[in-house]
């Protein structure tokens, strides 16, 4: 299970609920999109994201996200989400997901998020600020050989 999560700068362990489930007693397709977004703002409270939100109106914007449904999980599992980022962009960055079951001890589910800088104030994009962006390199751990081709 480790190998599968080691790309993943964070991961949370979230217990799959009975009321997860749907009439077809799998995990509905929806809880995993809630589970990503437990995921990315626990990334974003480690960068600060909200703190620097309040004080220049400048956040994050969901812009698109999915999801690859690999194996149907049920009650009870508890599940290991991973998040980092994979592409990092003048105003917008890619985050990558992935869903491991405890029980099963497989991928469950990978999808990916695109987040745009948005200027709350103005209601308009926005440029990465400079601090978030060396946070996130730092988190990520890019590097002048690692880094993504489409860092800017």
């Amino acid at each position: 299970m480790q190998e599968l999560l080691k790309d993943y700068s964070l991961i949370l362990e979230i217990p799959v609920a009975w009321g997860d489930m749907d009439s077809f007693q799998h995990v509905n397709n929806t809880v995993y999109f809630r589970w990503f977004e437990s995921a990315r703002i626990a990334y974003f409270d480690k960068l600060g994201f909200d703190e620097h939100t309040k004080r220049d109106g400048i956040g994050p914007i969901l812009a698109h996200t999915q999801c690859r449904f690999r194996l149907p999980l049920t009650y009870p599992d508890t599940v290991s989400v991973g998040v980092g980022i994979s592409e990092l962009g003048e105003d917008r960055f890619l985050m990558k997901y992935i869903v491991i079951s405890h029980r099963h001890q497989k991928l469950a589910a990978e999808g990916d998020s695109r987040i745009v800088c948005y200027d709350y104030k103005g209601a308009h994009k926005a440029p990465l600020p400079a601090e978030l962006k060396r946070r996130i390199i730092e988190l990520e751990n890019f590097d002048e050989v690692s880094l993504p081709n489409d860092i800017v």
